[in-house]
This record gives structure tokens, sequence and C-alpha cells, in this order.
């Protein structure tokens, strides 16, 4: 199908592209930008006058709870939900039952994304088998059933010559690892930052050498065996201070941030309101601070949702014993542009940070918005509001956000010049 977008202000950070022209579409590709090519009639038009047009959203860390967790969401109802927020390409974590951590996990979780064809999915391969930190999964095989990266979680290997080990295998191959750094002993029965709001509260800490200790040690086997390394859920100022050194000695790590991360911190948990118990946690104004700049400076590259989605009881207990995690992905564009509203990122560099960056990170065939490329775009209006909840499409609903009036309407989500999400 011939598919024609008019008058859009086109953005595409990969190539610093900033101006108002048209996009022309066909057999899933973008053909022309500007003028249409010769012969080309478009069969539907977009009006676009007055929308921005970037590159659909990358997000690398979505919890599709398929297979194992049906009453927490599903690649149908979650890749849906993340068109809504813009995103057309979306990498889901292993964590799931049985673990992906075989090509048959991998294959099943490809098929039924490719069904439900809301998003396109790259899911991250278990690192270890069962993701109990002791035996190495079928990493190569894993690779070619799909798999872009591997990682273990939050569920550390709990020996470091084991760990070395894999990292010395994935660099033999080149395959990425992702690290969600955060030290057992340290974190372990924690809920919170360790910190006056916890002790306030009563409750048990988790402090920031958690984080600290974790990641310097993962930052010195990254250094000793070559893997290529990304760095997943930053949470301290310290942690992005070891991250920029590293850069700065020649490492080629990458790191993303939660954008909850991002708006939120400890203080937001006065009042015991499960919607804000997340792992690792929210920390202080001062860390957030860091995790900002840190993100305007272009050492940390990415912004994810790291959506979590939970069935209702997942947070209806006492806070101890609810599940951690928010959903939040089908508000990451509006969500997002709070960045912009508050002068922190102007909107091509906010745009880079969810499309180009995460896509460089892991090496994804997606974040560009240019002629041969997919036509994957996001068509936004950042004048208008979205008010969170008005329609929600994920099964989770545990979103503190719900209810908020947030910058930009996601208007329409393009997956290979097919609308998927139209407001």
């Amino acid at each position: 199908m011939k598919l024609s977008i008019l008058g859009a202000r086109v953005i595409d950070p990969a190539s610093g592209l900033d101006q108002v022209t048209d996009i022309h579409i066909e057999a899933c590709k973008v053909v022309a930008l500007g003028a249409a090519p010769a012969g080309f009639v478009a069969v539907d038009t977009i009006d676009a006058k007055g929308l921005v047009a970037a590159p659909g959203l990358v997000d690398l860390n979505v919890a599709l709870r398929e297979p194992g967790y049906s009453r927490k969401g599903s690649i149908v109802s979650e890749t849906r939900a993340a068109a809504a927020g813009g995103v057309t390409s979306l990498c889901c974590p292993p964590k799931t039952k049985p673990v992906l951590d075989t090509s048959a996990v991998a294959e099943l979780i490809l098929d039924r994304a490719r069904e439900a064809g809301n998003t396109k999915v790259f899911p991250i391969g278990a690192l270890s088998k069962g993701l109990d930190g002791e035996q190495l999964a079928e990493l190569v095989a894993l690779r070619d059933a799909g798999c872009v990266a591997f990682g273990n979680g939050l569920e550390s290997f709990r020996n470091t010559r084991t760990l070395c080990r894999a990292l010395d295998y994935a660099a033999t191959f080149d395959l990425t690892v992702i690290f969600n750094s955060q030290d057992h002993d340290l974190a372990e029965g924690g809920l919170a930052h360790e910190g006056p709001t916890a002790s306030f509260l009563g409750l048990p800490g988790i402090p920031e050498s958690a984080e600290t200790v974790a990641l310097a040690r993962d930052l010195l086997l990254v250094e000793q065996t070559g893997v290529r390394a990304h760095f997943s859920q930053l949470t301290s100022a310290r942690g992005v201070e070891l991250i920029a050194q590293a850069q700065a000695r020649g490492l080629k790590v990458t790191a993303d941030v939660a954008l909850y991360q991002l708006i939120l911190t400890d203080e937001a948990l006065i009042g015991f309101s499960s919607l804000y118990h997340v792992q690792p946690p929210l920390r202080t104004r001062a860390d957030r601070e860091g995790l900002r700049a840190a993100v305007k400076s272009g050492v940390i590259s990415a912004i994810s949702s790291h959506h979590q989605p939970h069935e209702r009881d997942a947070k209806l207990a006492p806070f101890g014993a609810t599940e951690p995690g928010i959903s939040s992905v089908e508000l990451l564009l509006p969500l997002a542009m709070t960045l912009v509203e508050d002068g922190l990122l102007d909107l091509p560099t906010l745009l880079k940070r969810l499309s180009a960056g995460p896509a460089e990170a892991l090496r994804l065939p997606a974040g560009k918005l240019a002629v041969g490329g997919a036509a994957d775009i996001v068509l936004f209006d950042p004048t208008a509001s979205t008010v969170a909840g008005e329609t929600w499409l994920s099964k989770g609903e545990n979103c503190p956000f719900i209810g908020h009036s947030l910058p930009g309407v996601v208007r329409y989500t393009l997956v290979d010049g097919r609308i998927s999400h139209q407001a």
C-alpha cells in the first residue's frame, strides 16, 4: 500500500533531520522525504500538519508476561499498549515461565508477536539456565532463534568466576550482555532506598552501595573480557559516575534508565502506596538529578519504560508483600514529554534517547526515519494533552500516573507502514 504523510515536522535524531516535510511510504519502506517519487500515487494520506513525525520509539525493557503469567499480561495486550505509547520496537526480558533460556521459548514469543502485529519484538535471552546463575544458557542457539542480547535480570551470579566465564564466552561470539547491577547480599530483604524516608516509614533499606559495588565489579569484568555490555536500570548518581568513568577509559558500554526514575524519588513512598514499589528502588532527589544530567549529556543513551504489568491483587497487600513494578509503556511518550516541558531536554534530544540511542545500544534495526528504512513511525501532537488512564490497554493497571494530565498525544503509530495504533 502507498501512503503519504503530509506536512509533519519530521525529526530523525540519527541523521539530524528536523524540518517540515512529507513522508512517502511503499512496501513497508520510506521511499521518499519531501517530493513524492516519479509515478508515486498515494492510496491513503494522513494530514499531519501540526504533528511531529519521528522514528518509532524503541523500548529496551517491556515485560510481556507471556508465556506463564497470563493473569498479568499477554503479548497481544502489552504490545498493543506499547503501540499506544508510540513504541514500534521493544525488547522483552527473559523472566517468563518457562524462562527464556531455550530457542523454543524465543520462537514462541516471536511467533505470537508476529501474529499480534502491534510492534516488533526482540527477545532478551537468559544468560544462565533458569536464571539461576550457575550454568550458562545455550547462547548461540538463542541468538540463532532471534535473541538480540542476554541477561540475568536482578538474579545475580553468586560465583564471580562463573560470571567471568560467561562473559568470556559471550565475547567470543560478539554477543551483547545486559547487566542489572545490584549486589544480592546488600539488597536482600530491602524494599526502599536506605535513607531518611525508609527510616521514617520503617521499611528495610537497599543502600546505594548495592548498585555501586556490583557495578564496579561488573565494569572490571567487562574490561577484562572485552564483552559488549549494556547496563540497565541505573538508579544512583554514583552509579552514573562509574559508567562515565568507564566510557572515558574507552570501554564500549552503554546504559539506560527507567523513565519513572527521572520523574519520581523515594519521597513518593510516603503514604505506603504500593504503586511506587519498584526494584531497584526509587532513590533520592540528588540521585534523580544525577540521572537526569547523565541523560542530557548522553552518558545514559536510552530511556526505557521498564514496564511490569501486574494483576490487581499483586498490589493490594501491605507494601512489603506486594510485587514490585510499574505499568507504564503506553504512557512512554507523554511521560517522557514532561522532561521537555520541564526544560531538561529539547525535543530532538529526547527523541534520540527514545529511539536511536536504545537501538544503537543493542544494535537493533530500528530507531531511524530515513529513505530506504522501515516505515516505523510515531506521529504525535506535542501541543495536546493525554489524560493517563482515560483509555487503558495494558492488563496491568499498576500505574501511579493514572489520572494525571501529561503533555503530548500519540495520534498514529505505524509499523512497516501499517497503522498499528490510532488515537
